[in-house]
């Protein structure tokens, strides 16, 4: 930069004019600059705002297209104290009399009980039996029961039994609890001295302490005997937890289809396609009123995808039951392009044609939801449409940067180059200025001439 202060021969504003001259080119330049880098960084938020409601919308087509969520089975019970229940597709709808007579309970031994957990049994061995099955622990000369307690427990090759000590009137007890329950899953227990002694055979004399029950339980008359209180299949897909046992209360089991998880998935589905659309409007759409257009407004990809989404939901399915579309259960397009339910007709065909609904949603890489996916996809997945779009942006926001810095070194150029013209100008002036004052003085110190003051 040249002279900062007022020129010396001139008395002219030299930094102002340079000041004006510069911002009068630099200043048009520049709003320009930030005007097009707003736009495209607009236009980058919009796409971001796009992606984020593509994936959320398939999201929402996520348990459409598993044909499993057509054929969910709801299950109500009369009573929850006694059994809790689970269903799965296999299940068949009805109702079922459920009585508990009896919980499944482990067995539990207890050892002889010893004066002191911390002093030494004797030398030898301990084998351990649980439904045919048998480990050995081999218990040293020094070991207590704490030590042949933690022994047990830790042994890679235990077969289900968990032991630990009880400090009774009599004195610590070992007792060894099977881990699963029924009477199938009893314990043995086997003890041999090697060091000539009888003190780990005679700690080890067993004592049952809890004898092991089978479950036993009613479904509508029918006596069903379980080693587990988890109970399988009695009832065709019905998973059981018996909870309690009283044989004169009974439970009512229901099966019955979980219409109200499919609508409630459908629903889901609708909200987010009206999510989306509702973007897509924010993005494309012009306000007559307040003369604002969305930033992606007239952008052939925004049309392009309402093209292709409109033309899926407005298309016709085959299934096994005949061709169908969404409008013959309930879900129909409005003039703003967003998608209304009509309950009646939903609830309807929910309860009568399920399976058609599920052929029509969920049919491999034809039903509506994975054709909606899939064009979804090609728009979010890497590279995809609105990576192409961002990449290209990033592009144009790049080249910006390279053309802002390269008008600002010529701007730089421009101001240096004006306030060198504009000094060298002043040093003239005040050059001829001194010589206009030398003129004078000499003039006037001629013979014969007044001074004018």
């Amino acid at each position: 930069m040249g002279l900062t202060s007022v020129g010396i021969g001139s008395g002219m504003d030299i930094n102002g004019i340079v000041s004006a001259l510069v911002g009068a080119e630099n200043d048009p330049k520049v709003a320009k600059f930030d005007a097009d880098e707003g736009k495209i960084n607009a236009q980058i938020s919009g796409i971001g705002s796009l992606k984020s409601a593509l994936t959320e919308f398939q999201d929402s087509l996520e348990k459409l297209t598993d044909p499993d969520t057509f054929i969910a089975r709801k299950v109500e019970l009369s009573n929850k104290d006694f059994i809790s229940a689970t269903a799965d597709e296999t299940a068949v709808s009805g109702s079922y009399k459920i009585e508990v007579e009896q919980l499944a309970e482990s067995q539990k031994i207890g050892s002889a009980a010893v004066a002191d957990a911390t002093a030494a049994l004797g030398e030898g061995s301990l084998t351990f039996g649980v439904d045919g099955k048998d480990f050995t622990v081999a218990v040293e000369a020094g070991d207590s029961l704490e030590t042949v307690m933690k022994k047990i427990n830790d042994a890679e090759d235990n077969v289900g039994v968990t032991a630990t000590i009880i400090n009774g009137d009599n004195g610590p007890q070992l007792v060894m609890t099977s881990d699963k329950t029924g009477t199938a899953n009893n314990i043995t227990v086997a003890a041999t001295d090697t060091d000539g002694g009888t003190g780990l055979a005679k700690t080890f004399t067993m004592t049952e302490l809890s004898a092991a029950k089978d479950a036993v339980l009613y479904v509508d008359g029918l006596k069903v005997t379980s080693a587990s209180n988890e109970v399988e299949n009695v009832i065709t897909g019905v998973s059981l937890t018996l909870k309690d046992e009283d044989l004169s209360k009974s439970t009512t089991l229901t099966i019955s289809p979980d219409t109200d998880s499919v609508k409630k998935s459908v629903e889901g589905f609708v909200e987010a396609y009206n999510a989306l659309m509702g973007t897509v409007s924010d993005l494309s759409s012009y306000d007559a009123e307040t003369e604002q257009a969305g930033i992606l407004q007239g952008d052939s990809m925004i049309r392009s995808l309402q093209s292709q989404l409109r033309g899926v939901l407005s298309s016709s399915f085959d299934t096994s039951e005949g061709t169908t579309m969404l409008a013959n259960i309930g879900i129909k397009t409005t003039q703003q392009g967003t998608l209304e339910i009509d309950e009646d007709i939903l609830d309807k065909a929910l309860n009568s044609d399920m399976s058609q609904i599920r052929e029509m949603f969920s049919a491999e890489d034809t039903g509506l939801a994975a054709r909606l996916d899939g064009l979804a996809e090609t728009y979010v997945q890497s590279g995809g449409t609105l990576d192409s779009r961002d990449e290209t942006l990033d592009n144009q926001i790049s080249r910006l940067t390279d053309s802002r810095e390269l008008f600002a070194r010529k701007m730089a150029a421009y101001e240096t180059r004006l306030f060198n013209q504009f000094n060298a100008m002043d040093l003239m002036v005040a050059s001829l200025n001194q010589q206009s004052s030398d003129l004078f003085n000499r003039l006037d110190s001629l013979p014969g001439m007044v001074p004018q003051n």
